[in-house]
């Protein structure tokens, strides 16, 4: 699925971790999985790779997404290296939205400085063969999470969370105005308020203790 522009524009306003307060069944990698890369935000559709101990099929994925694809890898969370710098330079070459490999990656005096987000469960100068077809474009487990291909993947400096296209409008409207919420209050705690006064606090504690359901909200202004 080509990634709309708007909603693009739309992850930049909010975050991963708004999105998750929206639906907290979103799938989230393993925070084992981090940025290695001078960026580390992404939005794309998953062009998905399984592959054990060699990086011929994460080379053959990078050679076959489309632009703004994000490379995902299963490489069975293997300390060993299924990409480097030459395979970031040449998914940077291709426009690419990012790499995500639960294995490992190298040669970070070059990935620290990369433009493409790139992100990795380890760091090791051991890299994998090149003599096994890899599986492409199918439902992997990348960060102990399903990946199917054209599941969006989204990535900022909180994490990376996966989410089926078909969902992402009302996810992304929701953040929205989770954030423009967690602005509201921001003001009034930056204008002295306390968290009881800008929170239900008391009355959820009270409804809570009487069995009584019960959410935390902001308070209205007044």
């Amino acid at each position: 699925m080509p990634v709309n522009d708007e909603r693009a524009q739309k992850f930049l306003a909010v975050d991963t971790t708004a999105l998750c307060d929206v639906d907290k069944t979103t799938r989230v990698l393993h925070s084992a999985i981090r940025a290695r890369s001078a960026r580390s935000r992404i939005f794309g559709p998953a062009f998905t790779v399984r592959c054990r101990g060699d990086f011929l099929g994460v080379l053959q994925a990078i050679e076959s997404a489309a632009p703004g694809d994000v490379i995902v890898v299963d490489g069975g969370a293997q300390e060993i290296a299924l990409g480097g710098e030459l395979f970031a330079r040449g998914a940077l070459a291709r426009s690419l939205g990012g790499i995500v490999v639960d294995g490992g990656y190298r040669d970070m005096a070059y990935v620290g400085s990369c433009e493409l987000p790139l992100y990795s469960r380890f760091v090791t100068p051991l890299s994998g063969t090149s003599s096994k077809l890899g599986e492409l474009q199918v439902p992997v487990t990348c960060g102990g999470v399903t990946v199917n291909p054209g599941d969006l993947v989204l990535a900022d400096g909180e994490g990376l969370i996966v989410v089926a296209p078909d969902r992402i409008d009302d996810l992304l409207d929701g953040a929205l105005a989770i954030k423009q919420a967690e602005n509201a209050v921001i003001e009034r705690l930056d204008a002295g308020a306390t968290l009881s006064e800008t929170f239900t606090l008391a009355e959820h504690v009270a409804a809570l203790s009487r069995a009584e359901p019960s959410a935390l909200r902001p308070r209205g202004r007044s």
